[in-house]
C-alpha cells in the first residue's frame, strides 16, 4: 500500500492533462487559421513581398527568422530568431546536433515547413533574383513555385524516400525540367536529363533513366537527386546532409561534385550536416546552430582555429584527432532544454562549463568578434574580459 500511495504522489514535471490539451490545442487553431487566413488571400500585392537586399553580393539573407510549430503540448520554438547571410559563389554549412534547427531554417527558406502546424511567424527571409528580392516569409504560394527548382534547389537528407519509388528516374527528372521550360519538346527534355545524370557522374545515363529508384545503390540515388536540383541550373542549393547515409568513398566522390558543380553554374551552396569534417572541407563560411539560435558564426577558418563560445569548443572537442590516443572522447555534459518551454537565459548554461556572472541574465546579445566572426556569449562582453585581464 505504502508503495502504491507513494505512486500517485509522484506527478511528472511534463505531465499535461487533458483539459490543458485541449486548452492549447484551442489556442493554436485559433493562432495557425489566423496566419493561413493571411497566407491564402487572393491577389496579394507585390508590395507585401518584394523587397531589398541589405547586401546585393548576397544571395540569401536569413534576418532574425521564427519558424514555430504548434503543437497539443504547446509551441515549439524550432528556430527562435536566426540571422545569416548566403553570400553568392560561396558555401556556407551549417553545423549543429540534431534537433538544433538546421533543417526546419533551410525548409523555411523552400516555404516547405509542415502547416498548418508549422509556421515562419516573424523575420525576413530576402532573396536575390537578380534584379529585385523577395521575402520568403510573405511570399505567395504561386509565386515560390517559379522559385523552387528555378531558383532554389534543395537536395534531400535521404535520396530513398525523396524519390518516388514507382516512377522512373527519367520520369522524375522530366518533370523538373519540364515545368520550368514549357517551351522545350520531350525529346529536348529526356536529351537534358541524360546530360544531367551524365554531369553528375552516372556512367550508364541512357540505363539509369529507365530504371525504378529501388534498383541503384544509396550514391547513384544520391547523384540523381543532385541531378534533379540542378536541372534549372539555380542560384542556390540547399544541401540537406547530402552524405549522411553514404560510406566515406562515395561521401568524397559526392562533395567533389558539388564542389565542381557549384564552380560549373556560379551557384551558391548552404550546406547542412552535423559533420564537421565535411563542413571544414566544403564551407567558406561557418553558423553553428543550438537549440533553434545561432551561437556562433564566421568564416571556416576562424571558426576552426578560434572557436570561441562553449559549445562550438564542445563540438571541436568531441570529434576524433588523427594521431591522438584517448581512452574516451569527450563529448559534451548534460542534454538540450525543453523546446516547448525554453529558459530566458542562455540556452547553453546549464550544460555549460565557462560560466561568468553576467550568464545568470537574459540571452546574451550577437557580440562581433572581428568583420564576418560573431559569438552569443557573455564572455566576450567588454566586463567580462576586463574581470579576465
Amino acid at each position: 500500500m505504502g508503495l502504491l500511495g507513494n505512486k500517485k504522489k509522484v506527478k511528472s514535471v511534463n505531465y499535461i492533462s487533458a483539459k490543458e490539451a485541449r486548452r492549447i490545442s484551442k489556442e493554436n487553431r485559433k493562432i495557425t487559421s489566423e496566419i493561413e487566413k493571411m497566407r491564402n488571400r487572393k491577389n496579394i500585392p507585390r508590395e507585401e513581398y518584394v523587397t531589398q537586399m541589405k547586401n546585393p553580393d548576397n544571395v540569401v539573407e536569413f534576418d532574425n527568422v521564427h519558424t514555430y510549430f504548434y503543437t497539443d503540448i504547446g509551441v515549439v520554438k524550432a528556430v527562435d530568431g536566426v540571422s545569416f547571410e548566403v553570400p553568392r559563389g560561396k558555401t556556407v554549412g551549417i553545423v549543429g546536433e540534431s534537433g538544433c534547427g538546421k533543417s526546419v531554417t533551410s525548409l523555411s527558406m523552400m516555404q516547405l515547413v509542415q502547416r498548418p502546424t508549422g509556421q515562419t511567424v516573424e523575420g525576413e527571409i530576402r532573396f536575390n533574383i537578380g534584379t529585385e528580392a523577395y521575402n520568403i516569409v510573405k511570399t505567395p504560394i504561386k509565386e515560390m513555385q517559379k522559385l523552387r527548382g528555378n531558383q532554389m534547389a534543395m537536395i534531400f537528407q535521404e535520396p530513398m524516400t525523396a524519390l518516388n519509388p514507382v516512377f522512373r528516374i527519367g520520369m522524375q527528372v522530366d518533370e523538373v525540367i519540364s515545368l520550368h521550360n514549357e517551351q522545350m519538346s520531350k525529346e529536348q527534355v529526356k536529351e537534358r536529363t541524360i546530360e544531367l545524370l551524365e554531369m553528375v557522374g552516372i556512367a550508364n545515363s541512357t540505363g539509369v533513366y529507365r530504371m525504378y529508384p529501388h534498383e541503384l545503390s544509396g550514391g547513384m540515388r544520391q547523384r540523381v537527386m543532385i541531378a534533379m536540383g540542378l536541372a534549372c541550373n539555380p542560384q542556390l542549393i540547399v544541401a540537406d546532409e547530402p552524405t549522411t547515409a553514404l560510406d566515406v568513398t562515395i561521401q568524397a566522390q559526392i562533395l567533389d561534385l558539388l564542389r565542381n558543380l557549384k564552380d560549373k553554374i556560379n551557384s551558391s551552396i548552404m550546406l547542412i550536416t552535423h559533420d564537421l569534417g565535411v563542413i571544414a572541407e566544403m564551407a567558406d563560411y561557418v553558423v553553428v546552430m543550438y537549440a533553434g539560435r545561432v551561437v556562433e558564426k564566421g568564416t571556416a577558418q576562424e571558426i576552426f582555429k578560434h572557436p570561441c563560445h562553449p559549445y562550438t569548443i564542445g563540438l571541436m572537442n568531441s570529434k576524433p584527432v588523427v594521431g591522438k590516443k584517448v581512452d574516451r572522447l569527450y563529448s559534451i555534459p548534460g542534454k538540450v532544454p525543453n523546446p516547448v518551454d525554453m529558459p530566458n537565459y542562455c540556452y547553453f548554461k546549464d550544460r555549460c562549463d565557462r560560466c561568468v556572472e553576467a550568464c545568470n541574465g537574459a540571452y546574451p546579445q550577437e557580440i562581433r568578434l572581428s568583420n564576418t566572426h560573431f559569438v552569443s556569449c557573455y564572455r566576450y562582453t567588454e566586463d567580462a574580459v576586463k574581470e579576465e585581464k
